[in-house]
């Protein structure tokens, strides 16, 4: 009998070291592990929360182009106002492009793995000022039918 609790404490006293040495090894992986830094914008405020923005920024993003693309809505909060007010300048002086690791969205999107193709048509950098953005590339009208063919026909 004196040999089972034995077992038992010595049982428990491991179960608690390892939980102990988990705990350790998992804040000293913590301090490791450098955290993506996001550079701050030029505003006084961000259009939400900094949590809220950290978490739903590209739920906002997507509903943003519904509503702009998908009904013609034009708001105030777009990705060039995000690009405008987040960008990061380069050694030279210039606003870095999304190929930069200083950009602004990559800090985060590098950290969690996470691809992004909002500069495949939108520009990842400001417009120099007087100037607007560059314009996305010419759409050929046959697309455009072809694609109202399309709409038309998933509506039925």
């Amino acid at each position: 009998m004196a040999r089972a609790r034995l077992s038992a404490l010595m049982l428990a006293a491991l179960f608690v070291a390892a939980v102990s040495l988990g705990f350790a090894l998992a804040a000293r992986s913590a301090e490791r592990t450098p955290m993506p830094v996001i550079p701050k914008g030029k505003g006084s405020h961000c259009v939400r929360p900094v949590d809220f923005m950290r978490r739903y920024h590209m739920t906002m993003l997507l509903q943003q182009r519904e509503v702009m693309v998908h009904e013609g809505v034009r708001t105030d909060f777009n990705i060039e106002g995000c690009v405008n007010c987040h960008a990061v300048k380069g050694a030279d002086g210039q606003p870095v492009g999304y190929d930069d690791p200083k950009h602004f969205c990559r800090s985060c999107h590098s950290y969690a793995s996470v691809s992004i193709d909002c500069f495949e048509c939108h520009a990842s950098k400001p417009a120099p000022p007087g100037q607007t953005a560059e314009a996305p590339p010419a759409v050929d009208p046959r697309d455009l039918a072809a694609l109202n063919d399309y709409l038309h026909e998933a509506r039925r």
